[in-house]
């Protein structure tokens, strides 16, 4: 075996061993085993836990965002673009189960703080541009586009830990189709921003509601 399928070797043996012990509660001993190597050998392509775990995370972040980009550039609106990001998405954490769990939810260690930030900094400009139906729309009715940037960063925001908080959900509900979740997700976000988008607002061009009659 290659010095590079070793190493493969020892991750996928490591994200089988994270999601089962949780990235606090794993050892190197138990990746070793699992891969079938020595925990020498290990350090031979890694110099600790948490660099194996970086770069763990590095190879399943980048398969993720490349399935993002794809949508950013297939999409014909902003609402297609937004659904085919958020099915990709789904479709990772289905496919990857395992690793999901090993790299999101349980890694609360501040050890991998770090780089779960820098992960989730990188996917709130991906859903940004995913979400942007018109590069020259301004959110909010801002007149300065800086402004409307701003607001389409804060709405990225809160649409990237909306999805991951339903992705930690649907871990323990498989039964729900993937399908039944995009579009639980979709009403969520992109109906109340196109709302947005037409003018509304909590203090402007509200629709009347039961306390207003």
């Amino acid at each position: 075996m290659s010095a590079p399928q070793r190493r493969d070797e020892i991750l996928d043996a490591a994200a089988v061993v994270i999601a089962r012990s949780g990235y606090d509660g794993c050892s190197l001993e138990q990746i070793a085993g699992q891969a079938g190597v020595s925990k020498a050998l290990i350090y031979e392509h890694f110099d600790s836990k948490r660099e194996l775990h970086a770069e763990l995370l590095g190879r399943h972040a980048t398969e993720i965002f490349g399935r993002l980009e794809l949508c950013a550039e297939s999409g014909a609106t902003g609402e297609e673009r937004l659904r085919l990001g958020v099915d990709a998405f789904l479709a990772f954490v289905e496919e990857n189960r395992d690793a999901w769990r090993a790299l999101f939810r349980d890694a609360a260690d501040p050890e991998i703080v770090e780089a779960l930030t820098g992960v989730q900094t990188q996917a709130v400009g991906v859903i940004a541009a995913l979400m942007a139906s018109d590069p020259d729309r301004v959110e909010h009715g801002e007149s300065d586009q800086a402004d409307g940037a701003l607001y389409l960063e804060l709405h990225a925001q809160l649409l990237a830990g909306a999805t991951q908080a339903v992705a930690h959900w649907w871990y323990d509900h498989r039964s729900v189709p993937r399908a039944a979740v995009v579009d639980r997700v979709m009403e969520f976000c992109w109906l109340g921003l196109e709302r947005v988008a037409g003018g509304e607002s909590l203090h402007s061009g509200r629709a009347a509601g039961p306390d207003d009659r």
